[in-house]
């Protein structure tokens, strides 16, 4: 008889927010993935897509195995952007963990995608935390909805914010999010040019089809954090911000397909052999970050099966450590 748990916790999105906070903890799970992307044999496949066009709807699947984590997860994160018509949030989905030994199912996820805006939120705190200058304390959001307020949230773990500006195409989003930043000083931005104007970092948090950022918004100094460019008809930031800026992303296979860089390549300003640094890269020191308090930089995050790996391992490990949780016993036999 084997003496392994063949066990598999269920956990609900309620619990879940209670075990996984946007907390110091979860970006420094997220930032040992990157390092790993860089540093260990990870094996991770490129996104599985399903696109449903009839109902507004698209399905990334992502997974990842990191050798420093004893489970992997497999996570499936639906977007169907025409739910709020139907009174349902547009984006929801689960992640599933698994034994990287056995394979066995050890968890199943139900968090609608929470986890998912805690990873990358943390991922964006990351960029920030090796890319912005230490002394920034000037912050642009670009967009207004919940990954938008969680980037700030992150954002403030690692750098000492002081002033935020919002803009959002929506301006009753926007002013909602200012009047939301209670114990910080918040302006919404007529243009996105505005809000840029004397920001020390930005972020992005939009479905944009079109570019938002541009090489004339750009001014010494500046770190660009963009997040909404996680598939291949999604664009923020324009081509000619790459003639001017030091260029980095989360996994260069990736990008050039999907994120910021795949735009760029298409118009001409840079080929699809063209190597830039990974963030993990910059982490791990095998390639240089910001050269110096004038340099712009730019930090293209798309999402990684390796953020779902880690941030549910994280929740796991939580959840055993409080015995959290519905356990299933699975009738496993050889």
């Amino acid at each position: 008889m084997s003496n392994i748990d063949t066990s598999t916790v269920l956990l609900g999105q309620a619990q879940l927010r209670k075990l996984v906070p946007l907390d110091l903890d979860a970006i420094e799970q997220v930032e040992a993935a990157f390092r790993s992307l860089a540093t260990e044999a990870v094996a991770m496949p490129p996104i599985l897509r399903l696109d449903i066009p009839e109902h507004d709807g698209e399905v990334d699947v992502k997974t990842a195995y990191l050798p420093r984590f004893p489970s992997f997860a497999i996570k499936v994160s639906p977007g169907f952007f025409n739910n709020p018509s139907l009174g349902l949030p547009s984006l929801n989905g689960l992640m599933l963990v698994l034994s990287a030994r056995t394979g066995l199912t050890e968890a199943v996820l139900l968090d609608n995608g929470y986890l998912t805006a805690v990873r990358t939120a943390a991922a964006g705190a990351v960029a920030s935390r090796w890319l912005a200058r230490k002394d920034a304390k000037r912050v642009a959001i670009i967009g207004a909805g919940e990954q938008a307020r969680l980037q700030l949230k992150a954002l403030r773990l690692v750098r000492d914010i002081e002033h935020v500006t919002v803009w959002a195409r929506d301006s009753k989003n926007a002013q909602q999010f200012a009047r939301d930043c209670e114990d910080l000083p918040c302006e919404v931005a007529d243009s996105v040019s505005q809000a840029l104007k004397h920001a020390d970092i930005a972020i992005t948090t939009t479905p944009s089809r079109e570019p938002l950022i541009h090489a004339r918004d750009l001014h010494p100094g500046l770190h660009i954090t963009a997040m909404g460019s996680d598939a291949e008809h999604k664009n923020e930031i324009a081509p000619d911000v790459f003639t001017k800026a030091r260029y980095v992303c989360d996994r260069l296979q990736q990008v050039r397909v999907l994120g910021e860089l795949h735009h760029a390549i298409e118009a001409g300003v840079t080929d699809a052999g063209s190597t830039f640094a990974e963030l993990g890269e910059v982490i791990a020191q095998k390639m240089p970050g910001r050269a110096n308090d004038d340099e712009i930089t730019v930090c293209d995050l798309t999402g990684t099966g390796a953020q779902d790996t880690a941030i549910a391992t994280l929740a796991i490990q939580r959840a055993r450590a409080a015995k959290a949780g519905t356990i299933f016993h699975n009738d496993v036999t050889a």
